[in-house]
């Protein structure tokens, strides 16, 4: 099967314009990519294609019926190369940052001149900043929850150790 893995926007408003924020980007940051997976820390990709002009994608090829893994963003593959706040108007610090969502689409092969067949999509949101403005972040965010009543704090989703990807 064939799995493209991206880096998307997730607020509905960034979407529409998400060619234009790319092609900002591009132009800021000549020669960069958004999104890369270390493959030497992968096992059971085949054929990974890079495209030159996709900057948030990264597509590869993998067998179901063997032991298959790409590395979770809470360790450096995938590599997520631009932070949240790149994307936001202002850029004088404190900024809320836009969240991302890593997104994974996976196809069958189809057969001679059919399309592949979608067989499934998940993805996880994801905030990027630079480490000591992650872990004031992560500090606020968890002094937030915390003072919300029990009844509201079950509304939100447990921490986990690794990234945990929801069906789309």
């Amino acid at each position: 099967v064939q799995s493209v893995v991206r880096v998307v926007f997730h607020d509905r408003r960034l979407q529409y314009s998400e060619q234009q924020q790319l092609e900002g980007w591009r132009w800021n940051r000549p020669g960069d990519r958004i999104l890369d997976i270390d493959i030497p820390l992968s096992v059971g990709i085949l054929e990974p294609q890079i495209h030159p002009t996709l900057l948030n994608t990264v597509e590869f090829l993998w067998d179901p019926s063997r032991r298959t893994s790409v590395p979770d963003p809470t360790v450096p593959p995938p590599q997520v190369h631009c932070i949240s706040t790149e994307f936001t108007l202002r850029k004088n610090g404190g900024e809320k940052g836009v969240p991302f969502r890593i997104q994974i689409d996976t196809f069958g092969v189809g057969g001679k001149g059919d399309p592949p067949e979608h067989l499934h999509s998940a993805s996880c949101l994801v905030k990027v900043f630079k480490p000591k403005g992650a872990d004031r972040k992560q500090k606020t965010d968890r002094e937030k929850v915390e003072k919300q009543p029990a009844v509201e704090r079950e509304k939100f989703q447990p921490a986990y150790e690794s990234t945990v990807l929801a069906e789309v």
